[in-house]
């Protein structure tokens, strides 16, 4: 059920299994593709409104906001499974099946839904921020809870600051994000953080990927990372492919985690289209 409908630009509302409204937009025409976006971003903050314009040619691209952000409602406590259902309200509203490309943390929610059996036709994921060996320091025992209760005491600040120190961050620039034009916008979805924690932590502690994880995938999947992003993920996206069944592995040249949506689009409308 939306709240509008067709193919401009204006925000909709989709309707999840626990009664959560998920506010999504919708441009172009042709195949549909969802895009889920990683840690702190939502539509009106972050990489993919660039990404649909670059794909929408091609596609009928959904952009939302994942629960607790944006225009999206939230629930009093927080389940991946929830978050599962999002996506697949929203694969109903594209007409039954889609396409489904995630970045950093949403990628890992996008195999989620992929490994829970949702109709996606083709998978991509680009740098799921997994830590599978020692060529960095493993996330650290107290991350999540810490996040927890830097938000439970009303320091969103606090919580964006020890984010941005485990994806790397030097402490310098840390320090000097509090005087950034964004940084409101950080602390507004900051409650957030410990969902993306929940989504990736298992997968962050310098250990092999297990297995049978994902052995239930079997759709067409692109694990993508930058060919600039250092060894640590590199190392955990190739990883990546060797575990998700019958998945691709590749390298965009000169990108990082902030990849370029003009270098991303071509590499997902090919293999979207394959």
């Amino acid at each position: 059920m939306t709240a509008s409908t067709g193919t401009s630009a204006a925000a909709s509302t989709v309707v999840s299994a626990d009664g959560t409204p998920i506010a999504f937009t919708r441009i172009g025409a042709g195949p549909a593709v969802i895009l889920v976006d990683g840690a702190l971003c939502h539509r009106g903050f972050g990489p993919m409104r660039k990404l649909a314009e670059e794909l929408k040619s091609d596609f009928t691209v959904y952009t939302y906001d994942r629960r607790g952000r944006g225009e999206s409602g939230d629930a009093p406590s927080y389940d991946p499974a929830r978050e599962v259902e999002d996506l697949a309200a929203l694969i109903e509203e594209a007409g039954g099946s889609a396409h489904v490309c995630g970045l950093s943390s949403g990628a890992a929610l996008a195999l989620e839904a992929a490994r829970s059996g949702l109709p996606i036709d083709r998978l991509a994921l680009y740098e799921a921020p997994f830590i599978v060996d020692d060529s960095r320091t493993p996330a650290p025992d107290d991350y999540l809870p810490g996040l927890e209760r830097a938000i439970a005491a009303g320091r969103p600040g606090d919580a964006v600051r020890r984010f941005m120190r485990l994806v790397g961050m030097p402490a310098v620039m840390v320090s000097m994000m509090r005087f950034m034009p964004g940084w409101s916008k950080l602390k507004k979805v900051a409650h957030t953080l410990p969902y993306d924690g929940v989504l990736v932590n298992e997968f962050q502690q310098g250990r092999p990927l297990p297995a049978d994880r994902w052995a239930s995938v079997t759709v067409p999947t692109a694990v993508i990372d930058g060919g600039k992003s250092p060894a640590w993920m590199r190392n955990a996206n190739a990883a990546l492919a060797a575990a998700v069944p019958g998945s691709a592995y590749r390298t965009l040249p000169g990108q990082t985690h902030m990849v370029k949506a003009a270098v991303l689009a071509p590499a997902l409308v090919e293999h979207f289209t394959a």
